[in-house]
């Protein structure tokens, strides 16, 4: 039986079908408010007999894949919600519903592509979280903190002056042409895209104090290529570490 996995991020989602033990092509799509039910239509376009969603998008996306399934006679898609432990991975969090959904299946990805290792998994998109597992699968908590997108918004949205020497909106360029902008564009993007970098090179030396061994740096996110170039530590680049949890929990599921 086919099955789509769908990670639905805050501003992206991305999908990919699931054929026995492999994962497929991994598409993706921006969407907003407005685009719901337009987005919801074209993933669940991809046929299915099972649908399991991973999503922090919040109500109005998760009503419109609900919503299309019924329309298109597919079953309800399954939301997967962060439990106490999976997989060889036991949730550090006292509140096990407070860890989002996001972050606790990229670390159950995260350990099966990895077993038997300390992880710093890093996720970089419209907010950069951090969480470490140790090499017997413990989480040992986590950093949140905006992306770069969110650094550069706020700035835009509380301070008038960078707003009109900015010329207005900033998109986020995929990668930073140099390390100190020229223009108060460019010194924008090139400044969100350091800091989250200097974060998480920080933490990583925090993490090595904290566990035995060199913890495996993982790099992951829709924004993540325009942090990557400014990083000075070894790590490895996994775009769909969302997608390769689902489909760790979609085969024990069905043993």
């Amino acid at each position: 039986m086919k099955l789509l996995l769908i990670d639905a991020g805050n501003t992206r989602l991305k999908w990919a079908l699931l054929q026995g033990r492999r994962l497929g092509r991994v598409r993706a799509i921006e969407w907003n408010a407005r685009s719901a039910d337009r987005v919801a239509r074209a993933v669940l376009r991809t046929r299915a007999g099972r649908v399991l969603v991973c999503s922090v998008a919040g109500a109005p996306l998760e009503r419109a894949l609900r919503r299309t399934a019924r329309k298109a006679g597919l079953r309800a898609p399954q939301f997967v919600r962060s439990t106490r432990r999976a997989a060889g991975v036991r949730n550090g969090y006292a509140q096990t519903w407070r860890l989002g959904a996001d972050r606790w299946v990229a670390m159950l990805g995260a350990r099966a592509l990895h077993p038997g290792r300390a992880i710093c998994v890093v996720d970089v998109g419209t907010a950069l979280t951090l969480d470490l597992l140790d090499a017997r699968g413990q989480h040992r908590g986590g950093l949140l903190l905006p992306g770069p997108t969110l650094m550069v918004d706020s700035l835009l949205n509380d301070t008038a002056g960078i707003r009109k020497r900015a010329g207005g909106k900033v998109r986020g360029a995929r990668r930073i042409a140099a390390r100190f902008g020229r223009s108060t564009r460019a010194g924008l993007l090139a400044g969100s895209a350091m800091a989250c970098a200097a974060l998480i090179e920080r933490a990583l030396r925090e993490a090595r104090r904290e566990l035995p061994g060199r913890p495996l740096l993982l790099l992951s996110g829709g924004a993540a290529a325009q942090v990557e170039p400014l990083l000075t530590i070894a790590h490895r680049r996994v775009d769909a570490l969302v997608l390769h949890g689902l489909a760790l929990l979609a085969q024990l599921d069905s043993h």
